[in-house]
């Protein structure tokens, strides 16, 4: 529910030298054969998790992988990263889960979560989940009005909060006499009046457990009841609240195990905000389960140099960001004048792979190392990412998994195995979960329907609502339209909610033009959509005008065509968009183009707040 202008910062790799035939020699050809023609899997991993709770997932890692890494983050940019383990960790949660509760008599009552991903935040949300109360994530790019409005919903009783949202609480401290505790993460401040630091709490609740207290141990969690209170980004509607309990966070760890093999020598690379459920459960709570550990990324602007510090083996990511390293490295590529030779060694190692001999991470070692040198997986959600992308990550040897969900399924319902990828799907079903085409068309294609754990018990004080979207047999209308192929996995084709029908009754689903756009050098970010037909006085012509809203990519203009004026980019552009109409059938070419200077409003996710969008004119 964020209302940000992202715009992603100008990502710098190093100068690449590309000798993809260095190293060959010294590989042990027969032996990695023999290792690779195994018997390939097609059916879920059976040593899948069986977790209750999160409590449950995170005290069995801490009694396996006591002294193991478990957060890592930067004190400052120029400090190395510094290690959490995971008995550290939980010392410091449990801590503060008895202080919350002993000292500021917060349990069972609602506390929001506020702030950029710090050491902080992990420890308040694993402290509620482990016992306080309810936990209500919240977006730290809101306006103070809307954050006001959270407030007030929730009926939250404290506030955690970053340093950064300091000013922001000083102003709306006065207006919420109901508020008990205003707690800032990162500060030793003792406790006077309503505020108190998050580190002092720690440090008063090791000090009543280390005086015999044991409370916090023998607190037992309801799978079942109501603990977190998510509201949705609104990208297609007002926020909503999403209620969720234990049960439907430890379903999802169940269901990735299924799919996905994570060791605790692993190690997710934190980029997406916390607040959203996707980064919360699969980034966080997901990685902890498995004895793995997180490290966080400083901003955007830091990845490269924060990538090749923390040295992830993960990244849970949006096709935005998978979008812009490609160009990047790409590019880097192209500089070096070895494009061709890479383009060459693609097929050459692809057709090694088949025969068993897998040597990508030798071959493309260089760009390896600019991710860091140890990746190994990245997972794409939230949006739909360009197949070509997808195929190129594997193509360079790190597996492309691509997760679908809402906060409503909290969050993954869907997901791609490890074992057998399939790019340009969403995955297959989880596990647990029972998805159905509703209604499909004479292309398989109609509104997707799950029943799963995953589940939310309903939305907060809306009941009419939650009836409306979860039908009497427990299956959840999702909004999203696509279809299943015959091996189980499913495919995206739009929003239901985005469609433009035209006269004759054809759906045009903007996704699928708005991915085609976005692969032109000379378009940066572009939204489809139906325009109405204002010149037109005749009542019968109520066609919509098929229009292209495009944010130009300013600079590979220049650097390809020079300087040009506003009518001459506009005119670079709709040749472009001819070109990607003669790829598109007749009724679903673009008509009008419009060119957009300011960013798109979007989610905290980076998806375009559509909605939004078309209220606003170019």
């Amino acid at each position: 529910m964020s209302i940000i202008d992202f715009k992603m910062p100008k990502i710098k790799f190093k100068k690449m030298k590309i000798n993809p035939m260095e190293g060959l020699e010294d590989i042990d050809y027969e032996k990695l054969q023999k290792k690779n023609t195994k018997q390939k899997r097609s059916t879920p991993y059976e040593d899948r998790t069986h977790y209750k709770t999160i409590r449950e997932a995170f005290l069995n890692s801490v009694q396996k992988y006591p002294k193991e890494d478990c957060i890592l983050e930067k004190p400052t940019h120029k400090d190395p990263y510094k290690i959490t383990t995971f008995q550290e960790f939980k010392d410091d949660v449990w801590a503060l889960g008895t202080a919350l509760i002993k000292n500021l008599n917060l349990q069972n009552k609602r506390v929001i979560i506020i702030g950029e991903t710090q050491y902080g935040w992990y420890v308040s949300y694993m402290a509620m989940l482990c016992g306080v109360g309810i936990a209500v994530p919240t977006d730290r790019e809101l306006p103070i009005n809307e954050l006001e409005n959270i407030i007030k919903r929730s009926r939250a009783s404290a506030i955690i909060y970053s340093p950064k949202k300091a000013s922001e609480i000083k102003e709306i401290k006065g207006k919420f006499p109901e508020i008990e505790y205003y707690i800032e993460m990162a500060s030793n401040k003792p406790l006077e009046g309503k505020d108190v630091g998050l580190n002092y709490l720690i440090t008063l609740g090791k000090n009543i457990i280390a005086s015999g207290d044991k409370y916090f141990d023998e607190i037992e969690i309801d799978p079942e009841e109501f603990k977190i209170l998510f509201f949705t980004s609104g990208t297609t509607a007002n926020s909503k609240g999403v209620m969720l309990n234990n049960r439907n966070l430890a379903e999802n760890i169940n269901a990735v195990t299924a799919y996905v093999k994570l060791y605790p020598t692993d190690r997710l690379f934190s980029v997406l905000p916390l607040h959203h459920c996707y980064e919360s459960t699969i980034g966080f709570l997901y990685p902890l389960s498995q004895g793995a550990s997180v490290a966080v990324c400083e901003g955007l602007r830091y990845i490269v140099p924060n990538l090749q510090e923390a040295e992830p083996t993960a990244i849970l990511t949006v096709p935005l960001l998978v979008e812009s390293l490609y160009k990047k490295i790409n590019e880097k590529i192209v500089q070096s004048k070895k494009d061709k030779l890479v383009k060459k060694m693609i097929l050459v190692t692809n057709a090694l792979k088949l025969a068993g001999i897998d040597i990508k991470r030798t071959v493309f070692k260089e760009i390896h190392e600019n991710l860091g040198g140890k990746l190994r997986i990245i997972v794409s959600a939230a949006a739909p990412v360009d197949k070509a992308i997808g195929e190129w990550v594997e193509d360079i040897g790190i597996t492309f998994l691509q997760g679908y969900g809402l906060t409503e399924t909290a969050p993954i319902s869907a997901l791609t195995p490890e074992y057998k990828t399939c790019v340009g799907s969403v995955g297959k079903p989880i596990v647990q979960a029972d998805i159905k085409i509703d209604n499909p068309n004479e292309k398989g294609e109609g509104e997707i329907l799950i029943k799963s754990p995953t589940l939310m018990i309903g939305y907060y004080e809306d009941e009419e609502e939650t009836k409306r979207v979860i039908n009497s047999e427990g299956y959840f209308h999702s909004g999203d339209v696509g279809y299943m192929n015959e091996e189980g996995y499913i495919f995206i084709t739009g929003r239901s909610k985005n469609v433009i029908v035209t006269q004759n009754g054809k759906n045009i689903y903007p996704e699928e033009i708005e991915m085609l756009l976005d692969r032109v050098d000379e378009i940066r970010e572009s939204m489809v959509y139906g325009k109405k037909n204002e010149a037109s006085t005749k009542k019968e012509d109520k066609e919509l005008i098929i229009t292209a809203r495009v944010i130009p990519d300013h600079d590979k203009i220049k650097e390809l065509y020079g300087e040009k004026t506003k009518d001459e980019i506009y005119n670079i552009i709709w040749k472009k968009i001819k070109e990607v109409n003669k790829t598109l059938e007749s009724y679903k070419a673009i008509k009008k183009l419009e060119i957009k200077e300011d960013e798109f409003e979007k989610s905290s996710t980076m998806k375009i707040k559509r909605y939004k969008e078309l209220e606003k004119s170019c």
